[in-house]
């Protein structure tokens, strides 16, 4: 390596030589090495200004494209003053399709990142819906449907609209199909994501210290269509549909107001105890919606509850699933990844509590409120699903990054969409009647 060709060199340690699977830490800790080791390095050529990086595989080149890429991320749209732009390059051409892999699954998680920092004028319900529309538009196997307030009307989803009528920004329905099987019409994957694009709390509003940070409240969306579309850059073979109901949660004189009752798609009646409780209302709808197409799985991801933060703080990703064989896939994937995830109850306990509800079939907050709140915004969600394979993802608490993954800059964190990735690839090669 001559001084001519590199007039700089950055050294960074791996940790111990052999790391792997820590059993006590649920992830793979080489690959989290790299990942920490490579983005420390790239930020370090970033201060010096120097445009071009030549990365070392380090042993495991989609580590390294990740660490480099998710490393390098900030979101600098709307400043004048931007830091200089570095390329990431793999150093040598011996593992260049693991690095290019590598690549597309962190700029999937980049993806997921921009969307949720993104001020919430900037992403209303319709740029976003135009974003992922846009991101999809060269790929022939991919259809999109941005559905309108009509539509969701027509569609009887009445829990979805009374929050969306607070807002003066019109709701979106976001339907997106990628047909990467074989068959074309094999069962699909179908991904569900909370789109709040901005969650004032409505008329039970929140504390405006912090509230700023809600304009990342479509996260679950934000995360389940940038896993689409890194599945059709992967071209994963698999068929996936992504639905996502976008709209605000604002104060207005037509806003819902606490002990509202509201009829969901599948004709269940609920109270709405608590306008910021906002969350589980859309989804109830967009699950229903979700069992028309005989789905090999249903995931749905949200930033759904405080309580999860409480539960977990940003170590995992909190799930909620009725199927053993489900887990294990998303579990496996996350050693991978490194984006965790944590299997959370869906008991009858929790059920009853949301079921037992004065005005309505269900309420939207548990009767001892505070109580286990993450497991009872589960239990009110597992109200609208009758598919055997349903996984809930609770990804409050990892919604943000201050410090705690030395990959990622503080910041919107974009998680778990790597994860989903790697579950959606690990899906496309499974048997199908491994169920």
């Amino acid at each position: 390596m001559g001084s001519e060709d590199f007039p700089s060199v950055v050294v960074v340690g791996l940790g111990k030589k052999n790391a792997g699977i820590n059993e006590q830490e649920n992830w793979n800790e080489g690959k989290e090495n790299i990942r920490t080791a490579v983005a420390v390095g790239c930020r370090q050529i970033q201060d010096l200004e120097i445009p071009c990086v030549e990365v070392d595989p380090c042993g495991d080149a989609q580590a390294a494209a990740e660490g480099a890429v998710l490393g390098l991320h900030e979101y600098n749209e709307l400043k004048q003053k931007k830091k200089p732009v570095v390329s990431p390059q793999l150093h040598g051409s011996a593992e260049s399709q693991a690095w290019q892999k590598g690549v597309i699954y962190a700029e999937g998680q980049n993806l997921a990142r921009y969307l949720m920092e993104a001020p919430a004028n900037y992403i209303t319900p319709i740029k976003f819906a135009e974003h992922i529309e846009q991101k999809l538009r060269t790929f022939s196997n991919v259809k999109v449907h941005i559905r309108p307030e009509s539509w969701i009307t027509t569609q009887e989803m009445g829990a979805f609209l009374s929050v969306a009528k607070g807002s003066a920004e019109p709701p979106i329905f976001l339907e997106i199909h990628y047909l990467g099987g074989a068959i074309t019409n094999d069962s699909p994957l179908v991904f569900v994501g909370k789109g709040v694009t901005f969650d004032s709390g409505g008329i039970s509003l929140k504390p405006s210290l912090g509230m700023d940070a809600m304009r990342a409240d479509m996260g679950g969306a934000a995360t389940v269509c940038s896993t689409i579309v890194t599945a059709a850059a992967l071209n994963l073979p698999l068929n996936i549909i992504g639905l996502a109901p976008l709209c605000e949660n604002m104060p207005s004189g037509k806003a819902n107001k606490p002990g509202d009752v509201v009829r969901a798609k599948n004709g269940k009646t609920i109270q709405v105890d608590n306008t910021d409780a906002e969350g589980r209302l859309l989804l109830a709808d967009a699950l229903c919606y979700a069992h028309n197409f005989n789905a090999r799985a249903i995931v749905n991801a949200a930033t759904l509850t405080g309580a999860m933060d409480v539960a977990l703080g940003s170590a995992a990703t909190g799930v909620f699933t009725n199927s053993s064989w489900l887990w294990t896939h998303l579990y496996e994937a996350s050693i991978l990844t490194g984006d965790r995830v944590w299997r959370m109850p869906l008991f009858e306990h929790y059920t009853k509590q949301v079921t037992d509800c004065p005005l309505a079939d269900v309420s939207n907050i548990g009767k001892y409120s505070r109580a286990g709140g993450a497991c009872t915004a589960a239990a009110f969600l597992k109200e609208f699903v009758t598919a055997s394979h349903w996984a809930h993802l609770d990804i409050a608490g990892v919604m943000s990054n201050k410090d705690e993954v030395p990959y990622l800059r503080k910041g919107m964190a974009g998680r778990p969409t790597r994860t989903l990735v790697e579950f959606a690839a690990r899906l496309s090669q499974d048997s199908h009647n491994a169920k």
